[in-house]
């Protein structure tokens, strides 16, 4: 049985997924001084600066590696919070009204 909500469901888990992955990324480069006139590193900590952006300057720690690896990794749990939020509202709008199926 096809049904739209639990294919948007999968697809906000998808990008969740990519989005957290590529700022817990971010996270690692910045804590392991990868070389940012790298090529990928700099697309990733580009990528993951704009996807933390309303969360720049919410803690500031003595040291600007951990700043940023807590402001990133609270926009993680952001994220991720707040897909799986959506997500379970796409599910259960998505078998409202309906009767389970007899087996």
């Amino acid at each position: 049985m096809f049904s739209p909500g639990l294919t948007l469901a999968r697809v906000v888990r998808a990008v969740i997924g990519v989005i957290s992955a590529i700022i817990v990324l971010a996270i690692v480069l910045i804590v392991l001084d990868a070389n940012s006139a790298n090529t990928i590193v700099s697309h990733i900590r580009e990528w993951a600066d704009t996807l933390t952006a309303p969360f720049h300057g919410i803690f500031h720690l003595a040291s600007h590696k951990a700043t940023l690896a807590v402001n990133y990794g609270l926009a993680a749990i952001v994220y991720v919070f707040a897909g799986e939020l959506l997500v379970r509202l796409l599910v259960v709008t998505s078998f409202t009204g309906r009767r389970p199926l007899p087996y």
